[in-house]
């Protein structure tokens, strides 16, 4: 484990980047850790021996595990990287298995295929964190496939 001021503005800038300005300070406090691969690159954050994000080492993006989605839930706009699903799928979604289009109720407009998304229930609680595999505009018109890879699940 390692502690650096270097490290900590890297994956501050990547969290404004890929959730919005501000993120990374709420995100990232100045106490994480950091576990580098062999190359000296930052592989996972750590916050008091809790895993708050990875990063992917294939486009450099930030995985959320469910504490670090709890954070970022509190430092984006109400809807802004979200997926509700239905009550139906929440039993489900929050033991890690994938979201279907049919079960998304409402999403952010805003978001891409590939992005990281906050699943949440109908009255706004976090259950999963994932990677959206549709676009919004998909979701909405298809009744099957996979719409969020669920990567953790809160009853995991």
């Amino acid at each position: 484990m390692e502690r650096s001021k270097k490290h900590l503005a890297q994956v501050r800038t990547m969290a404004d980047y890929q959730f919005g300005k501000g993120c990374g300070v709420t995100l990232f406090p100045d106490d994480v850790t950091f576990q580098l691969s062999k190359t000296k690159r930052v592989r996972q954050i750590l916050h008091k021996d809790k895993r708050i994000a990875t990063v992917r080492a294939r486009d450099g993006t930030l995985t959320l595990s469910l504490y670090g989605a709890e954070l970022v839930k509190g430092c984006v706009p109400k809807d802004a990287l979200k997926v509700v699903v239905c009550e139906d799928a929440v039993p489900f979604v929050s033991k890690g298995k994938t979201a279907f289009a049919k079960h998304v109720v409402d999403i952010d407009k805003n978001l891409r295929a590939g992005e990281e998304v906050l699943v949440v229930d109908e009255s706004g609680e976090l259950i999963a964190t994932g990677q959206l595999l549709l676009s919004p505009d998909e979701i909405s018109v298809l009744d099957k496939g996979g719409a969020v890879d669920i990567r953790r699940g809160k009853d995991q």
